[in-house]
């Protein structure tokens, strides 16, 4: 385990709850030369999906931030899953970050904040990244949040 991945679990989330379906509709990720697109991964903690509901009425702010953590965290252990290693993450290129939002609510880059410093925090300066905070009418499922990513990974 490398030191990418053991600060992925120091943060609380665990490699093995990871949830990977390649071959159904959507694919978890589609790789071009060395750069890995990742699909938004929404607030599951292993099998319970978590954080349902807009921002701020339903979700605060600070569990939306919470959320945002926890895809990211998704992210990344899908982006381990299939290159075996968070080593092999060159640098995160951009992530996007959609937050269930109440028509009035202007805060939702506070939100994908939880998901900048997750990447941040286990990748250091590899993690640095473009970013885009959109607030949604909806998002699947009804969740608070959901992050995609960009990677460049070493060939």
């Amino acid at each position: 385990m490398s030191d990418r991945d053991k600060k992925l679990e120091a943060l609380g989330f665990p490699l093995d709850k990871v949830k990977y379906a390649p071959g159904g509709i959507i694919e978890p990720l589609s790789i071009d030369g060395t750069t890995m697109y990742l699909s938004g991964q929404v607030p599951f903690d292993g099998e319970e999906l978590k954080y349902v509901g807009k921002v701020p009425s339903k979700v605060s702010v600070e569990d939306a931030t919470k959320a945002a953590a926890l895809c990211a965290a998704n992210l990344l252990r899908v982006a381990r899953k299939n290159l075996g290693t968070l080593d092999r993450v060159e640098r995160v290129i951009r992530i996007t970050g959609y937050v269930n939002a109440d028509p009035t609510f202007t805060d939702c880059h506070l939100a994908i904040n939880g998901a900048t410093n997750v990447i941040r925090e286990v990748l250091g300066d590899a993690g640095r990244h473009a970013r885009s905070a959109l607030g949604m009418g909806q998002l699947p499922l009804g969740v608070s949040v959901e992050v995609e990513m960009i990677l460049k990974i070493k060939g």
